[in-house]
Parts: C-alpha cells; structure tokens; sequence
C-alpha cells in the first residue's frame, strides 16, 4: 500500500502563523468590547470574566511588542523597556480600582494587597515557573550572581521602608501622621528608584548581563545538542516593521484600550468579590496575576531558551519597579484625587514580602538555579494565597 503523506497548503500555514502571532490582539480586543456591552446591560459577573480575559491578553500583546524593542537593546535596557511596561498595566489597573474607594472604601486593602501581590507573584509565581521549566529542560542554568545580589538588597531596603507606617499604625499616632510618613517614605522610594536607574544602566551594567562563564555554559550546551541546523525564517510580524517611536505608540495605544477593560474589571469585580466574599488580599493576587501575566509568558519562553539571566532581570526587576514606582505614583494619584491612600501594610503583606526577598536571595545567590529551587517558590507563593483567602 501506497502512503499517503499530508501535506500544508501555503493558505494553511499562512492563517497557522496569523493566529499564532494575532490570537491576543483579537481575543483581547473582542474580550473587552464584550465586556462593556456586558457591563452596560447589567450582567456584572461576565463582564468582569471578558474584561479580565481581555486585559490578560492585550497585556501579553504589549510585552510581546515591547520584546521586540528591548531585543534591539542590550541588557540591562531590554529588561527594563519589559518590566517598564507591564508596570505601567498594573499601575493603571491599580488606580482605577482605586478611584471606586470613593464609593467603597475598603477598595484601598485590595489595592495595597495588589501592591503587595504584585511583588509576591513575580518573585515567586514568574522566577519559580520559569526556575522550574528551565531546570527540567538543562538540569542548570548559570545567572550573573551580582544581579541578584544587587536586586535582593534593594528589595530588601524597600521592604524596610514600607514597615515604617505600618509600625506607626500600631502606635498611638494618627491619621496626619501616617500619611506624612506615607508620603515620605513615597518621595525616598522615588529617589532611591532614580539611583537605581542609574546604578544599572550607567555605572554597573556588568551587573545585569549574563557573565562570560554563563554564556560558554549556554554555547557549549547548544554545541552539544545533535539538532538539525534550520534556516533561519523572516518574521512576518507586522509590529517587527516598525521603529522604535511606532512601536512606543502602539504600546500606548493598546495600553489605552487596556485602562477601557479595566474600567469594568474594577466597577464590576469589586461588586463580585463583595457578592462572593473573596477576602482583600485574595483580590489582591488575582490582580496581580492578571496584571503580571505576561511576564510570567515571557520568562517562562526565556527560561525555556536557556536565557536565565533575562528571567532574573524581568523577575527581580519587575519587582523592584513594582514597589519603587508604583507606590509613589499612586500616592500622588490618591492624593489628587481626593482617596486616602496609606501605606500601612498588614502583617501578613509585609512579613511574607520580607520572607519572599530571602528566598530570592537564597535560591539565586550562587549564581545557579535548578527546578527544586522553582518549587520552592511555587510552596511558599501556595502557602501566601491560601492564608490570604482566610486572613
């Protein structure tokens, strides 16, 4: 018997491409055009499912787009053009659920719990999903342990920082004086960020870049592998076409449409979380997971590239601008618009926050990582969401 071999029609692996390279773009876009009409006739619990759907999927286009900027760029500037653009998702995000404060008040521990969370989930949830799938796939992979090092003594100072007006909140002091301390600690967070920028991106950039020993580990593992060599193919993508100002633009233009989607998530999702009785910091992880989606995508894609000093970078990085940025931007948003936003963090955000940078510093300080350490971080961020739902 004669066998007969399938073959692809060029028409078929031209809408295969289109769809691998699309699928966001117009799930997301539908999503969110879905959920206002849902939104505006009444039905709440699945707008707020399309409008999370949505924001997911154009916040992964966005980090796809900003990739390709920040693969025109060295390291440390294309981790930062990434984590510098999903932060500006969760920022937005964050404030729009916070202007409903107005109306219901205890919004503000959801969205310190986003706050939080957001750090939570990209030292634990990113660095260990990654620090796992890479590890089953190469056993090990070497990282610049200056990055680390660097980045964890920051969060850690950080960490310190936010403690101070939840040690006055359990004084005798009052209002006044924790949002003087807030708004203090908010202006020394913004210059220790611009002391940081420049730190990485002037004077020690050598910190932030895959080592010499790192790099061979990586070609020499690549030499090793008895693959075919494939012709390298011309990407079809259209945003790869653009410049540098037209992907800028696209990236506002989608973060736009975005802060549409996260309208509704925020007036519908607090009806539903009241409703459903999810606790403040348990809202606050789904937030963060959300919003932090598509760095989790990209890493685990480095990750799976042998790159693990680029998931180091996006982990830690996005963390460091998480708490260094967003914080005091959503003060003075808080502030302007009349919400009064403290930082006095529970217990339980700082602790776990305190005990996240010491596992960070732990797993990575040899400059190695193995998939055991990637479950380490998947314990203890299981461990963080399971109180958070009772806390």
């Amino acid at each position: 018997m004669q066998e007969e071999t399938k073959t692809t029609s060029p028409t078929q692996k031209r809408w295969q491409y289109w769809l691998e390279d699309y699928w966001d773009i117009v799930v997301g876009m539908l999503s969110i055009v879905l959920a206002i009409v849902l939104h505006n006739i009444g039905n709440g619990y699945l707008a707020t499912f399309c409008a999370a759907i949505g924001i997911a999927s154009l916040s992964l286009t966005v980090a796809e787009i900003a990739e390709i900027l920040s693969e025109r760029l060295q390291e440390p500037y294309g981790s930062l053009v990434l984590t510098f653009s999903a932060v500006v998702v969760e920022i937005i995000l964050l404030y729009i659920i916070l202007l409903e404060a107005v109306h219901t008040p205890e919004v503000i521990e959801t969205v310190k719990g986003g706050i939080i969370s957001a750090v939570i989930v990209d030292m634990n949830v990113l660095l260990g999903l990654a620090v796992f799938v890479g590890g089953l796939a190469f056993t090990q992979q070497e990282h610049n342990k200056e990055t680390s090092s660097a980045y964890t003594t920051i969060l850690l100072v950080t960490a310190t920082a936010l403690l101070v007006p939840s040690l006055l909140s359990e004084t005798e002091h009052g209002q006044n004086t924790l949002r003087e301390a807030s708004m203090l600690i908010g202006g020394l967070l913004i210059v220790f960020y611009i002391v940081i920028v420049v730190f990485q991106t002037r004077t020690h950039t050598h910190f932030f870049q895959a080592t010499i020993r790192s790099r061979i580990f990586r070609i020499k593992r690549k030499m090793d592998e008895d693959n075919d060599a494939v012709d390298a193919l011309d990407s079809g993508y259209i945003f790869e076409k653009f410049n540098n100002i037209g992907i800028f633009l696209v990236i506002f233009l989608l973060i736009g449409v975005i802060a549409l989607g996260a309208e509704v998530f925020a007036k519908d999702g607090i009806k539903m979380a009241k409703d459903y009785g999810i606790s403040s910091g348990l809202a606050g992880l789904i937030i963060a997971i959300i919003s932090v989606a598509p760095e989790i995508f990209t890493a685990i894609k480095a990750a799976k590239n042998d790159q693990i000093q680029r998931v180091v970078n996006i982990a830690m990085g996005a963390s460091t601008v998480s708490i260094l940025l967003t914080v005091p931007v959503l003060l003075v948003l808080a502030y302007i618009s009349g919400i009064n936003l403290l930082l006095d963090f529970n217990p339980l955000q700082i602790g776990a926050l305190i005990l996240t940078v010491i596992l960070a510093w732990k797993t990575t300080d040899e400059g190695h990582t193995n998939y055991f350490e990637g479950v380490s971080h998947l314990m203890f961020f299981l461990i963080y969401a399971i109180i958070a739902a009772y806390y």
